[in-house]
């Protein structure tokens, strides 16, 4: 059986993707693949989500260069999520320019940034 064929797929073709640094464990984003991002991701070697606000395939580090080097490609037990282990190409992996996507922490009942701009994306994407 392909291994494209055990995962299952929710209504729209597609499956959560939690991406964690492979040194450090640090969760870095969660984001969305389908079967060819995932046969993609598996056979390059290089993190390939798909873009649910695009609807494309999203090649991490394309434009910004931030790409992220496959470690490892877990399945969890319901065989409905994916947990890829990576290097993080120049330390940023969120479009805000900062290392993770998960900066927001809840205080006091409101949203506070709490990790800093490491670049700013007007720089990154330009």
């Amino acid at each position: 059986m392909d291994f494209l064929d055990q995962v299952k797929w929710n209504d729209d073709g597609l499956v959560p993707v939690i991406t964690q640094e492979a040194e450090t464990k640090q969760v870095l984003t969660l984001a969305w693949m389908n079967r060819e991002a995932l046969k993609l991701t598996a056979e390059s070697g290089h993190a390939v989500y798909w873009s649910r606000s695009r609807q494309k395939l999203w090649h991490k580090g394309e434009q910004s260069g931030h790409q992220q080097i496959i470690q490892s490609i877990r399945l969890d037990c319901d065989n409905d999520a994916i947990l890829i282990e990576v290097i993080q190409k120049g330390g940023i992996a969120c479009h805000t320019g900062r290392h993770h996507c998960f900066y927001w922490r809840l205080q006091d009942g409101q949203w506070q940034a709490v990790e800093p701009i490491l670049k700013n994306p007007d720089e990154i994407y330009s």
